[in-house]
């Protein structure tokens, strides 16, 4: 059974995997462009509002697009339950969005930006992207989701290159982009999913909604303090530093996206994975090999990124204005190989529906986010968002893993994270020192650990690889 899992677990996150991954990197070695032909204030104003657009959401929207996914996946097999959770689903969200619009049209009067319609407008696109999305994950539909998800990437992609390069609209075109973008995506699920089938407003239920905001409300402070966690710091860094020190905390936060991106593909099918598997009588052996098993590939990952940046920094990152970004990065990495932790445990509280456990946990480290940040941000500059960060993952994954024994007994692989900590610290001392001949020999020794902590999940896949190539 454990074998099954596994290989259930592997094949949906390589079905994600192609929807995901080659969009998000392609993006990602889109930032010559941005860093080139955008000034950092440019940049810097970007980024604080795509930060306070993932404020609104989770407020307006109450995160019912999580509580989509996690109770469509026990009616796959029962059509009526189906169209009654999204029929009640998406004419909720479609009267929150009409509310939101009305309200924000009136306050709008009064707020003085230019970009101010981005506001309102990428707000209500999102959600309909996020909450179709969510809607063929809880069927598990996890193809379509992977095309809905290439669909917004490559739009994304194109439009930016077509508003920034070609029409040199700047800032407008970024968010211009993004709201096309997330409009043709929620088209593309809507119609191919034939979603309308499902939808009737007979089919509305009051007491669904209850149990659908039951759940999801819980989630609000969870995603709040994850804003505080991520992005908060914009918010500081801008109002202490300036908009153009925020351009360059975000550009250096784009390398550990690779990462996060990387990470959230395999936390797509690990999270329903964990909800269907939860009361299995082995799952604490499951959960802990799947831990143990992502937390050493994700930690070799983010460190091979440190490793190869000293190398790749200066041809990614090409405008003059960026270039102190680059000692931001290695610190920021270490908070994302906690996050990793944080995110996989988060998983195991999705799946026994402990949304209130999310929540309590995530505000614990919320709190001490702020705090590092205002009383540092004076005196070491962007380091002490950097920093502020990294503190905040590692308290909440330290919390998270303690309380979760409570539930699931999660057993780590303590000799190999001693082993991780004297690798990290040699890596981190030679990017610093920027010495050619000593980073060189950190990129080596990266090479043998990845290989040495993942030769195990190497193997599967170089097994798989050759039946393939036999089937073929």
């Amino acid at each position: 059974m454990g074998k099954s899992r596994e290989k259930q677990l592997v094949k949906n996150t390589g079905i994600l995997a192609l929807g995901k991954i080659c969009t998000q990197f392609v993006s990602f070695f889109l930032l010559p462009l941005y860093t080139a032909l955008l000034s950092t204030k440019e940049y810097g104003t970007v980024d604080i509002l795509n930060t306070y657009i993932s404020l609104l959401i989770p407020l307006v929207f109450f995160q019912i697009d999580q509580a989509i996914f996690r109770f469509l996946i026990d009616v796959r097999e029962d059509e009526d339950g189906k169209s009654n959770i999204i029929s009640t689903a998406i004419i909720t969200v479609s009267v929150q969005a009409i509310l939101y619009i009305l309200v924000y049209l009136v306050v709008s009067i009064f707020i003085d930006n230019e970009y101010k319609y981005f506001l309102a407008f990428n707000v209500v696109a999102s959600m309909f992207s996020n909450i179709l999305l969510q809607i063929c994950r809880g069927l598990g539909d996890n193809t379509n989701y992977s095309l809905g998800s290439l669909v917004a990437g490559i739009s994304t992609i194109v439009l930016n290159i077509l508003f920034i390069a070609v029409f040199k609209w700047g800032a407008y075109g970024m968010l211009s982009a993004t709201l096309l973008a997330n409009i043709l995506c929620a088209l593309f699920i809507f119609f191919r999913k034939k979603i309308y089938k499902y939808l009737s407003i007979k089919r509305y239920n009051k007491e669904e909604r209850k149990k659908l905001w039951k759940y999801s409300i819980p989630l609000i402070p969870n995603q709040l303090s994850w804003w505080v966690v991520n992005v908060s710091d914009r918010t500081i860094i801008t109002n202490v530093l300036g908009l153009a020190a925020n351009g360059i905390y975000s550009a250096s936060n784009k390398f550990s996206t690779i990462c996060t991106t990387v990470f959230n593909i395999f936390n797509l099918t690990w999270s329903e994975s964990a909800s269907m598997h939860i009361k299995d009588g082995d799952a604490s052996v499951f959960f802990s090999n799947i831990v143990n098993t992502a937390i050493k590939l994700f930690t070799s990952i983010c460190l091979g990124v440190v490793a190869l940046m000293p190398f790749c920094f200066r041809f990614l990152i090409t405008g003059s204005g960026y270039q102190d970004a680059y000692y931001q990065i290695p610190v920021l990495m270490l908070g994302t190989i906690f996050s990793v932790v944080v995110s996989l445990i988060g998983s195991i509280y999705i799946a026994l529906k402990k949304s209130n456990e999310i929540a309590k946990t995530s505000i614990y480290a919320a709190i001490i986010n702020i705090v590092i940040n205002i009383l540092l941000i004076k005196r070491i500059g962007l380091y002490a968002a950097s920093v502020s960060t990294l503190v905040a993952y590692f308290v909440m994954a330290f919390y998270r893993y303690i309380d979760v024994q409570k539930y699931v007994k999660i057993k780590l692989d303590v000799k190999m994270m001693i082993i991780s900590l004297f690798v990290a610290a040699f890596v981190i001392v030679v990017y610093y020192i920027r010495n050619t001949w000593l980073c060189i020999l950190g990129l080596i020794v990266i090479v043998v650990y990845f290989y040495i902590s993942n030769r195990k999940l190497i193997g599967k896949f170089i097994n798989i690889f050759k039946k393939k190539i036999k089937k073929a």
